[in-house]
């Protein structure tokens, strides 16, 4: 039985303890937490109505960035306006930073204690498993066809034999999803199931029918002016970097922009960044700073936090003795210049997208996008399981060393769990952090 009046609508002091809420307790990924938002927002409070609810996702979907902040700040937004959405997306992530930037001085501080390494050696196969299964839960939603497999494919052998960079694999993907688009439609239609849409709940505060807000109506002159003002804290703020924080203001923006199908699709890129070019970690704490990251609340790539800790640590940017600071100063801007353009393409798209609701276009190129973001994913675990599975390997000699058969183990394990049991990846993750914490009194 459903009620037959809308609820009250919730005060921003309501909004902001959710938002607050929600920043601490969103684990799961962006799957667990686009459900945790459905069952809270949708069913429960009914602040916003399931068409509501998947027509914004649907846009979220779409974008480059991690698409669960995207839509907890589109819903901030109609609900509240431009403040209200800056407001969630804020708290959605603002624990996570702190946890991590906690998780990254005890890692650097104490990495080196065989029980902090056993931990690590166990959470490391499972981070394999974790990225394995992350290619085959997006692979099985997006490669609807055999044309999307191919394109899948073709990126895996771009960038793992042949090394082409992640921005070109992006860039080609989106131009042959626009061709193919236009040849054979079909095959690139964006599929809509994203939860139980035809449920019901009951009356939303933004029901089917409701009005858009004056906030959220489409006008150039909105538009303009919100862009403006984005660039102009973009602006003011690299111009007040120097050295290796403005490399990093400029690095994660384009990365910002290259996320397209979440954070396991831009891993590869911040790798490429990150440990080839710019040298702010190894490839082995780049592993590390991903078993971190899965075990934090918020979206995965937080990661970026610890690539930002760690590269400022390491390259010893206010000098020596101010490590600390120099590792918050490097999490801040990672995460700073991450997140600032997922708050534009919501605050600058979402009047236009309210104002043609169901009519979404130029979906084919993101959707040849996605296909080859899949190929990516497969070659970050590829690439994870190879420096897990043969530690003392390099690349001249790729299986140069010992092969850890108990680490291969864990993650075949780990895999079955996930794919097999359904088991949730915190559990997962615990479980194999326990298992590397006893064989670390055994060594």
């Amino acid at each position: 039985m459903t009620d037959c009046a809308a609820p009250a609508a919730p005060t921003r002091s309501a909004a902001f303890r959710y938002w607050l809420k929600l920043g601490f307790i969103s684990f799961g990924g962006p799957a667990g937490q686009i459900a945790m938002m459905h069952q809270e927002l949708v069913e429960k409070r009914r602040w916003i109505s399931e068409h509501r609810y998947l027509h914004a996702l649907n846009y979220c979907m779409l974008l480059p960035g991690p698409e669960a902040i995207q839509l907890a700040t589109y819903i901030g937004w109609m609900l509240h306006g431009p403040l209200g959405g800056i407001m969630a997306g804020v708290l959605f992530f603002l624990p996570s930073l702190l946890i991590l930037i906690g998780l990254s001085w005890a890692y650097l501080t104490y990495g080196t204690v065989p029980a902090v390494a056993g931990v690590l050696w166990g959470i490391k196969p499972a981070v394999v498993a974790i990225v394995l299964f992350a290619a085959w839960r997006i692979g099985s939603r997006a490669l609807k066809n055999g044309v999307l497999w191919g394109f899948a494919a073709a990126a895996f052998v771009a960038i793992f034999f042949l090394d082409i960079g992640f921005p070109w694999i992006v860039a080609a993907a989106a131009l042959a999803g626009a061709f193919g688009g236009r040849l054979k439609p079909a095959l690139f239609k964006v599929g809509g199931g994203h939860g139980a849409a035809g449920k019901e709940y009951g009356p939303a505060v933004i029901d089917d029918h409701t009005p858009t807000p004056p906030h959220a109506r489409f006008s150039w002159g909105r538009m303009l002016g919100t862009t403006a003002v984005f660039l102009a804290v973009w602006g003011a703020a690299m111009a007040l970097l120097s050295g290796t924080l403005r490399d990093m203001g400029a690095f994660f923006t384009e990365a910002a922009f290259l996320t397209f199908g979440g954070a396991y699709a831009v891993l590869p890129y911040v790798y490429q960044g990150g440990v080839e070019h710019y040298g702010w970690l190894t490839g082995r704490q780049m592993i590390d700073g991903l078993a971190l990251g899965e075990t934090t609340p918020g979206p995965l790539i937080m990661v970026v936090a610890f690539v930002g800790y760690v590269g400022g640590a390491t390259k010893q940017i206010f000098g020596p003795d101010a490590l600390f600071a120099a590792g918050v100063a490097g999490a801040a801007v990672a995460t700073f210049f991450t997140f600032l353009p997922s708050f534009l393409f919501i605050l600058v798209g979402g009047p236009a997208v309210e104002a043609t609701r169901g009519d979404l276009k130029f979906t084919a190129p993101l959707t040849g996008i996605t296909a080859a973001v899949v190929g990516v994913i497969v070659n970050l675990a590829v690439f994870f399981a190879w420096h897990t599975f043969w530690p003392a390997a390099t690349a001249a000699a790729p299986f140069g060393g010992d092969f850890d058969a108990a680490a291969a183990g864990i993650a075949a394990a780990a895999f079955v769990a996930l794919w097999r049991f359904k088991a949730d990846i915190l559990h997962v993750i615990g479980a194999c952090a326990l298992l590397g914490f006893g064989v670390s009194f055994l060594g």
